[in-house]
Formats: C-alpha cells, sequence, structure tokens
C-alpha cells in the first residue's frame, strides 16, 4: 500500500482504492447519484477526504457505514484495502440481517418459469380475449 504524503485524497479515487467501486468512473458516479455521504453531507467526487471523516455508502440494498483509517490513491490487493476503513459493528449487523432478510424473501416468492414459449403466449392471449369478450 502506498501511504499518501498529502492529507486529503478524493472520494472517488479513495473509494476506487479501497475497492467498493470497480473502476474510477463508477465511484464518481455513485458519489453523484447521492449514494456516498461523507460525514453526514453529500458531495462531490473530487471532494478531499481526511482520515477519520465517517462514509456512508449505499451499495444496492445495503448501507456501509465506515470510518477511515488511512489514505490511498492507489489500488491494491483485497487485504491492503481493508486496512484502509473500519465498518461499525451496527453497519456489520444490519447488512447481514437485511442479506438473511432477502434470502427468505427469495424463498417465498420462487423465480418463474422464464419467458413463456410462443404456443403459451397465444394460450394466454385467447384466454384473456375470451374473458373480455
Amino acid at each position: 500500500m502506498t501511504e499518501i504524503k498529502s492529507a486529503v485524497v478524493r472520494i472517488d479515487k479513495w473509494l476506487w482504492a479501497a475497492r467498493f467501486f470497480k473502476t474510477r468512473s463508477l465511484a464518481a458516479e455513485a458519489v453523484a447519484g447521492g449514494k456516498v455521504k461523507v460525514n453526514g453531507e453529500r458531495v462531490k467526487a473530487a471532494k478531499g477526504i481526511r482520515i477519520g471523516d465517517e462514509l456512508r455508502i449505499q451499495l444496492g440494498p445495503f448501507e456501509h457505514c465506515l470510518q477511515i483509517r488511512n489514505l490511498s490513491d492507489r489500488r491494491g490487493s483485497a487485504s491492503v484495502a481493508a486496512l484502509l476503513y473500519e465498518e461499525s459493528q451496527a453497519s456489520k449487523a444490519a447488512r447481514e440481517t437485511l442479506a438473511t432478510q432477502l434470502v427468505a424473501t427469495k424463498v417465498l416468492y420462487p423465480r418463474g418459469e422464464g419467458r413463456p414459449t410462443k404456443k403459451a403466449r397465444r394460450d394466454l392471449i385467447r384466454f384473456k380475449k375470451g374473458r373480455e369478450g
């Protein structure tokens, strides 16, 4: 991991280096879309972050609440990226609870059989026309 000499790094670079997003442009889009908040405020991609800042990152249905521990503008391995931040226990617990709820929802609502065949579509159209007419 390359330590940064300055005390400030752009938020989009840090999010990319911390492996929350695959590319820097995806990180910038998330910041612009309001999915990332620094110390409770919406920010722009060029916003400088410092050690000790609090981040809230919305990734799909999950929200990560982080405390910045180190700064880096270079992407490294996942083990190195994990040293850049510390996630709160409440955040981890909330994500695990939501994950179990989502899995339970999938069990309750099984996935359909996919797209209907041409014959099934025609039968469905005939059925609906018979009801209406």
